[in-house]
């Protein structure tokens, strides 16, 4: 779980959130939340510097921002307003894998305008967490995206149904900027418009980005390439689940951290399945706590630990 100073400069965009969760367990309050939280955090496990770019209002607790920078992110990029932060409050039932949202609070995000400083703005990664596909735009607008030369960034975004339904167009001018698309299953269906994984896979590559990764929470996540390539990568296999909240975030941000591991782009397929793979790992960690507790706690040792045990248990 070494983390390199000379990696190139990661810059994670998205929300910042406090978050409400209860389980059929438990229930905890003002929480650390928000894609780019979460994204921030998994990518410093292999690589900084970090840059986070979002919005938090008044009442966000200090405790979480200390947490973050102790970690290695930084938050010069993070705008503070008198409003209040967003927040998200939710419950899950017995199956872990349904949810129901109790209550949003847009708050601070109702009139965001995506502001990233100069330096995070030169970052070879560019990672466009979870936020509406205006913020994306307006990111990498500033991210000198769609540079023809050889600087151009690795740019890593993911999305949610929610977009697919309200903003499906705008998605559509975000997806030819991307060098690797992340999305969960319902969402890969639907925004490819078939029940076939496979084929959704084909036809979102056709839509721009390079690289697709959809996401199978407890089944694992599958790459497809422009090149033909097709990786299945199971997931790692948990006897207890405390809190999933955030680990579709962590995945993202763990595959954004091992690139950066590896040194600049661009990344080749077998980097790609790599980033997987750890992402992966990095990811089952943070369900087996509320929020990002379990990752705070995550000691030297115990990522690799279970990459090795993952490496047998699948090997064949």
């Amino acid at each position: 779980m070494s983390t390199s100073s000379t990696s190139p400069r990661i810059v994670i965009g998205g929300t910042i959130a406090i978050d409400h969760v209860k389980t059929p367990d438990a229930e905890a309050a003002n929480l650390l939340g928000g894609s780019a939280a979460y994204a921030a955090l998994a990518a410093s496990f292999f690589s900084r510097p970090v840059d986070l770019i979002g919005i938090i209002g008044h009442d966000f607790p200090q405790e979480h921002l200390e947490m973050l920078e102790i970690r290695g992110v930084s938050l010069h990029g993070v705008e503070r307003s008198t409003n209040e932060s967003f927040t998200w409050s939710g419950e899950y039932h017995a199956n872990m894998n349904d949810r129901t949202t109790h209550r949003v609070g847009l708050n601070v995000l109702e009139n965001w305008q995506v502001k990233v400083p100069a330096d995070s703005a030169a970052s070879p990664i560019v990672v466009l967490a979870n936020m509406s596909p205006d913020n994306q735009l307006e990111m990498l607008a500033q991210c000198g995206n769609g540079s023809s030369n050889l600087n151009a960034p690795f740019v890593i975004a993911d999305t949610m149904d929610l977009w697919i339904e309200i903003a499906n167009d705008r998605l559509h001018d975000v997806l030819p900027h991307l060098d690797l698309f992340v999305l969960n299953e319902g969402e890969a269906r639907d925004l490819a418009g078939t029940s076939n994984l496979v084929k959704a896979g084909r036809i979102l590559l056709k839509k721009g980005p390079r690289n697709v990764v959809v996401k199978l929470g407890e089944f694992g996540a599958m790459l497809f390439s422009q090149d033909g390539e097709i990786f299945r990568c199971s997931a790692y296999p948990l006897e207890t689940v405390a809190d999933p909240t955030g680990a579709g975030d962590t995945f993202l941000g763990g595959m954004a951290g091992y690139l950066a591991s590896q040194g600049h782009p661009p990344y080749d397929a077998p980097m790609l399945r790599q980033a997987i793979i750890h992402g992966s790992m990095l990811a089952s960690f943070t369900c087996e706590a509320f929020s990002t507790r379990r990752m705070e706690t995550l000691a030297a040792g115990e990522l690799e630990a279970r990459i090795q045990e993952f490496r047998a248990a699948t090997h064949w």
